[in-house]
């Protein structure tokens, strides 16, 4: 259903906003002509009677009714700001489950809402970014990753660290070589999975400084890693026009390493704020459903890095 959600958002406003427009145009002056002719004929009629040749028709009513209300919500979702829940652990520490996030949807171009065709140039994905996209492989799905190579970049990610080699262009002789992403740690133990502590480490990608967790007892999946021809498992090439996506939960998150690159087509926008936070600490034994939440984390709110 929230696949579609923006076409049902976009027909209800079409069809709300035609039905208004036509009985403005051609019904309500009927009425008011019939109003008028009633009028004309006795100089008694009374309220009642002049409301009732007057009144406008119940599905008018409701149009008129709605349509202000989901053009506002058509054009701020679509254009502006829309609202999205985090359901995965992949984005730990920056995001956590039941952080209800803003993404400014003009960061990356004006699309319509329908067809994603890009209306407007805005800018483009920076790298650090937080960015929500179509999932390459089922763009009916919503992903959340950070951004970590451009296109044309080289990424590296081997024994758990990470190295970017940034795009060069074609007759440079100076062209830089894979640099290591240089992390320090924070602390051990804030966050477990499966039982053990994790690292926390501190990372900057480009002007961005954010915190990423590593499990030191798991081993790298590369059997599961996407391969590129001609390039050794771990290393990526990045094409032109897409992107390489990570998460910051660096041991827990299905991103570019396992299915690829992101064209930039599939972004929706950047992920700028968390509006409000949610504990789910519910178990299925508990009186009340798991769905509802046991505490507001009041302290998550603001700006995301």
């Amino acid at each position: 259903m929230a696949a579609y959600f923006s076409l049902i958002l976009v027909l209800v406003t079409l069809f709300s906003g035609l039905i208004w427009l036509v009985d403005a145009r051609l019904f309500a002056p009927k009425r008011r002509e019939k109003l008028a002719l009633a009028q004309a004929a006795t100089s008694e009629l009374s309220e009642e009677s002049a409301e009732k040749i007057i009144r406008e028709p119940s599905i008018v009513e409701t149009a008129r009714s709605i349509f202000p209300v989901i053009a506002f919500v058509l054009i701020l979702r679509s254009f502006i700001y829309e609202p999205f829940q985090i359901p995965s652990g992949s984005m730990m520490p920056t995001l956590l489950v039941g952080d209800f996030i803003l993404v400014e949807k003009f960061s990356y171009g004006l699309k319509d809402p329908v067809w994603r065709k890009k209306l407007i140039e805005t800018g483009e994905p920076k790298r650090g970014d937080v960015a929500v996209f179509k999932y390459p492989e089922n763009p009916k799905i919503d992903y959340i990753k950070r951004v970590v190579g451009l296109p044309g970049d080289t990424i590296i990610y081997r024994n758990k660290q990470l190295y970017i080699k940034p795009n060069c262009m074609q007759g440079r002789i100076d062209c830089p070589t894979a640099q290591l992403v240089k992390r320090v740690e924070v602390n051990s133990g804030e966050f477990f999975q499966d039982g053990t502590p994790l690292l926390r480490y501190k990372e900057q990608l480009g002007d961005v400084t954010h915190d990423i967790l590593i499990n030191p007892a798991r081993p790298d999946m590369i059997n599961y890693y996407f391969r590129q021809p001609n390039l050794p498992v771990g290393e990526f090439v990045v094409p032109q026009g897409h992107y390489f996506m990570m998460g910051d939960n660096r041991d827990n998150s299905t991103d570019s390493r396992y299915w690829g690159f992101v064209p930039e087509a599939n972004f929706v926008g950047k992920a700028v704020a968390i509006w409000m936070s949610f504990e789910f600490d519910r178990k299925a034994s508990d009186f009340l459903p798991t769905w509802i939440p046991t505490g507001v984390r009041f302290n998550r709110v603001g700006g995301i890095q």
